[in-house]
């Protein structure tokens, strides 16, 4: 072991340090980014939050007439945050060996799937969260997928060497 090395978990050729990390940086923004779209367009700042805790406590929580309810909050804060690592461990596992460019665009196109998922799939058991998904939302899980792939490339140890996608040549041939 080389002296002043962090300790970093390397397993099935995932960094779970930088997994882990990738996955509360984006989700944070996501949560930031939730917030202040609903908070400037429609003057209601928590209602992302209100409809993470739906999906455990049930459709009468979206209400803003549901008041500040700490524990509304802390039920969507820890299943959001739950949620950000599943999802980010989704998209490192898919796009992680193909460089930074590829992790931000699959990532991004990885938020889109994510969202299709959480607001047209979940509806058929959750129905409430159907008239939810609106562009807002959608720009938070773009945002956070093109993150999550950007930090986790820009997080990993730079001593663990990932395989290439493509291989290179390891002889010219001459004319």
């Amino acid at each position: 072991m080389v002296p002043n090395e962090s300790k970093r978990i390397v397993i099935g050729g995932l960094d779970w340090n930088a997994v882990v990390a990738a996955g509360l940086i984006s989700g944070f923004t996501m949560l930031i980014i939730s917030i202040l779209l609903p908070w400037i367009f429609l003057s209601d700042p928590f209602l992302i939050v209100r409809i993470m805790a739906s999906v455990l406590l049930g459709p009468s929580v979206i209400s803003p007439q549901a008041g500040l309810v700490p524990g509304i909050y802390v039920v969507a804060i820890l299943t959001h945050f739950f949620l950000s690592i599943f999802f980010a461990m989704l998209i490192v596992l898919i796009f992680h060996r193909w460089g930074m460019i590829v992790a931000f665009i699959g990532g991004a196109v990885m938020g889109f799937v994510i969202y299709f998922m959480n607001y047209y799939t979940f509806s058929l058991v959750f129905p409430w969260l159907l008239p939810y998904h609106t562009w807002m939302l959608l720009t938070g899980h773009i945002v956070f997928g093109a993150l999550v792939g950007t930090l986790y490339e820009l997080f990993e140890d730079e001593h663990f060497v990932d395989q290439q996608f493509f291989k290179r040549p390891t002889s010219s041939y001459t004319l």
